[in-house]
């Protein structure tokens, strides 16, 4: 059967600079996701793309699709870079870790709050593209319930618990007093707009740059600041204490020429840059210059490592909140896996019946319409009554993991496997809707 399979790099095992290379800007994503689930053979395909992490989430008839899968992942890099980096999984561990994902406890920040609302874009933008099928479905709705049942049931996000609430937390180091400090957001990111709130909180002036102008306007009413163009940045640099960089930009926008011009202008007077974009906006020879303090999400990552000490003992509640749904998933997988079969011994052992009373019908007598009402009710009742006890035991080998009765059992009844096969791929049609669209029940169910 079908399984779910992992492909992926994260700021645990990569840097920086191989997740831009793999990173799909979000504008991108669908027609991606349809392009290499053609070209892989996937029944159902969901990608994460983040600044921390690029995740392929897949469901394969074979072991051929996950290979394929792969390959176009590593065709995005340079030949072999990707190959030492690349984590996979398969099964329970596959869901494992998407629960743990949307549950923030593979995060940078354990406990952080943007992780899950990213997922669900990414659940959303596979339900677009049609590769979203009951698998996937189940498997990310049920993660979506997860992380919701681990920020209730535990303390996991007390503290701070965000990139853009540690950046700031290291501007209050440099700067001691932020009060008054003219704090620069370039870009129009969800973790820049964060930051500058932030900051903005603790009395810093905000000055939003954007290169649409009424996004930028928009931006800075929000965050409490003032709008400026993207074209007056070496100016607005020049009178900067902080500028926090989230551009969606394929280039560096702070370059090493740009910073020399506007380090002249300053006087070389303190500048502290936090570059949390993913391709990164400012090029890391900036933060070779004196007196500028870069950090990008990479260096983020060191000052959260400390943070998590004070929280592990929530998390360590939260990953047993993630193991009992892990297992409880399976329990449904496993069910699912067997139900093509059930249907299937249903149908041969009703046919069998049916065609043997059906060459009967002649010599009943009568009439030949009511006895037959009479006699189908009667091969369903008997169906049912044959059944009842293997169908139990299927199910219980499929709870047990006994996969060998599994695979005699098409075969002990004379079931054609292609079939059961086919019956599976019919059990397993893809959803359309977004997370909380109102829809018809699904035949089969599925939270970042």
């Amino acid at each position: 059967m079908s399984d779910v399979f992992l492909l992926g790099i994260s700021h645990k095992s990569s840097p920086v600079a191989l997740r831009e290379k793999l990173a799909v800007p979000a504008g991108e994503m669908e027609a991606h996701l349809k392009q290499l689930s053609e070209h892989a053979g996937l029944e159902e395909a969901l990608l994460v793309s983040t600044c921390n992490r690029v995740e392929l989430y897949g469901v394969a008839p074979d072991a051929h699709g996950a290979a394929k899968a792969r390959a176009w992942l590593e065709s995005r890099a340079e030949p072999g870079e990707v190959a030492t980096h690349l984590y996979a999984q398969r099964g329970s561990e596959a869901v494992r870790h998407a629960f743990r994902v949307a549950s923030s406890l593979d995060s940078m920040v354990v406990g952080e709050p943007q992780i899950l609302g990213q997922v669900k874009e990414a659940y959303a933008r596979a339900s677009s593209a049609g590769v979203l099928g009951s698998v996937l479905d189940r498997c990310f709705t049920k993660a979506f319930a997860v992380a919701k049942k681990v920020r209730t049931e535990t303390g996991i996000a007390s503290g701070t618990v965000s990139v853009s609430s540690i950046a700031c937390d290291l501007a209050g180091k440099i700067f001691e007093e932020l009060r008054g400090k003219r704090v620069l957001l370039v870009g129009a990111g969800k973790m820049g707009e964060s930051a500058a709130k932030h900051l903005a909180k603790q009395g810093a002036k905000l000055f939003v740059l954007n290169r649409s102008r009424d996004r930028a306007v928009e931006l800075a009413a929000a965050c409490g600041g003032e709008p400026r163009s993207l074209n007056e940045l070496v100016s607005e640099l020049a009178m900067a204490d902080i500028a926090i960089c989230s551009t969606s930009s394929e280039r560096f926008v702070i370059t090493t020429d740009l910073m020399k011009e506007v380090a002249r202008a300053r006087k070389y007077r303190t500048l502290f840059l936090i570059d949390i974009a993913v391709p990164r906006d400012v090029d890391p020879r900036v933060g070779e210059m004196e007196n500028v303090f870069l950090y990008d999400v990479d260096d983020l990552k060191k000052v959260a490592d400390e943070n998590l000490a004070a929280r592990r003992k929530e998390a360590d509640l939260a990953e047993k909140i993630v193991e009992r749904e892990v297992a409880e998933f399976e329990a449904w997988r496993r069910q699912q896996n067997v139900k093509p079969l059930i249907v299937g011994l249903r149908a041969h052992v009703r046919a069998v019946m049916a065609a043997e009373i059906e060459r009967s019908l002649p010599r009943l007598g009568g009439d030949a319409a009511a006895n037959k009402e009479t006699l189908d009710r009667a091969i369903d009742a008997a169906t049912n009554k044959l059944l009842h006890p293997v169908i139990a035991e299927i199910k219980k080998a499929a709870d047990d993991g006994r996969a060998q009765l599994l695979d005699e059992a098409p075969r002990l009844f004379g079931l054609d496997l292609s079939s059961v096969r086919e019956a599976a791929k019919d059990a397993a049609q893809p959803r359309t809707s977004a997370p909380g669209e109102a829809r018809a029940p699904a035949k089969t169910s599925s939270g970042r």
